[in-house]
């Protein structure tokens, strides 16, 4: 998910160091899935409409440009986060433009040092919503309840004005990230409802918040237990810092939805992406029918191939752009038996070859482009 804003505490900025992991790092990198070039875009926008050049702070995250004009491409949350925190620091705006008001570096910092002193999860959200109403002029946050269901609202301000999508995901991931890590767990979502419609990235969505998605609603808001309101907040100044120190890819990829079948599938394909069962294998080992998984798997959006492609994907991703792994080593250890069949897959999920995708990475990172040892790394 992902979605933005500068939650680093000034005191602790380090420049971002290049991502050079190890084999064993890499894999323990992909259990954390890669971010969508669309929310790579919706940043780089918000430098563009500012009248400044994208193009450096790409490289100093290193991310390729021409990654961009790739629907499908995908980049890793170290880059993603890395390129977060250079555009924070360019715009001085840790909301990217997207409010009239601009939202200082430092901002998020001084709310979540507020909050932790908060007795509950109910009194550390109003504080936090009462913090955004000074931050902000266009979108307010409220939390309500009605019945035994709580909702944490984004309402639009002046409501007659068409939502920014990219305002509404950051700050919906901004407060709903802070909201689980006060309470030391992830808080599951009911149901996510959005007051636009369905964007083309709408997938992600059920990774970051919910599998029940709905668009066009009157607003944007996530549905959750009332009871979890009452839960106390086991936060503190001290790990605040830390908090701080490592986000936002704390808040982007650590309280994701991992109950979802969906994600339980991922995570059994991720163990073995060289033996991944079919359907009516995998449907035995979850003690199910094979029809069965594949209405649950269609109630969340999903489909089991789709899953298996996001999963070899993203390994694939992490693998070229985080190891020195020729690409005949890659194709076998996702369960491909032909490096040619590797190929075919990978340029059907990112529009380019695995060797051009290692080579632009190499680029944009400014280092040494790997020798290819097999004809199969070309």
């Amino acid at each position: 998910m992902s979605l933005p804003i500068s939650m680093r505490d000034p005191k602790s900025h380090r420049p971002a160091p290049a991502q050079t992991l190890s084999r064993a790092k890499a894999r323990a990198e992909t259990e954390k899935g890669t971010i969508s070039i669309y929310f790579v875009r919706s940043v780089v926008d918000a430098v563009r409409a500012r009248g400044l050049q994208a193009e450096p702070l790409l490289h100093e995250a290193g991310i390729s440009l021409e990654l961009l004009e790739v629907p499908q491409a995908r980049v890793s949350p170290q880059h993603y986060s890395a390129l977060w925190r250079r555009v924070i620091e360019c715009l001085d705006d840790e909301f990217f433009g997207q409010d009239s008001r601009r939202m200082k570096s430092g901002s998020f910092a001084l709310m979540v040092r507020s909050v932790v002193h908060c007795s509950n999860l109910r009194t550390g959200l109003e504080r936090a919503a009462r913090f955004l109403s000074v931050y902000l002029d266009d979108v307010l946050v409220e939390i309500g309840e009605a019945g035994d269901e709580a909702q944490l609202t984004l309402r639009q301000c002046p409501v007659t004005r068409p939502p920014l999508v990219f305002a509404h995901e950051t700050l919906l991931v901004m407060v709903y990230g802070l909201a689980c890590w006060l309470i030391g767990r992830r808080i599951p979502v009911l149901a996510a409802e959005f007051a636009y419609p369905r964007p083309p990235h709408s997938p992600e969505y059920a990774a970051l918040f919910s599998s029940t998605l709905r668009f066009g609603q009157p607003l944007t808001q996530l549905l959750f237990d009332a009871s979890l309101l009452d839960l106390p907040i086991v936060q503190s100044e001290r790990t605040a810092k830390d908090f701080l120190r490592i986000a936002p890819e704390n808040i982007l990829l650590k309280y994701k939805n991992t109950q979802s079948l969906t994600a339980r599938i991922r995570r059994r394909m991720r163990q073995r992406p060289d033996e991944i069962p079919e359907l009516d294998t995998m449907a035995r080992e979850m003690n199910t029918a094979p029809a069965t998984l594949r209405r649950k798997l269609k109630a969340e959006g999903q489909s089991y191939q789709a899953i298996k492609d996001e999963v070899r994907r993203d390994l694939a991703i992490t693998y070229l752009s985080s190891t020195d792994k020729s690409i005949g080593e890659i194709a076998l250890e996702l369960g491909f038996l032909e490096p040619s069949a590797f190929h075919r897959a990978f340029r059907k999920w990112a529009h380019t070859s695995p060797g051009a995708y290692r080579q632009a990475e190499s680029t944009s990172k400014g280092t040494e482009p790997r020798r290819p040892r097999d004809p199969a790394d070309r």
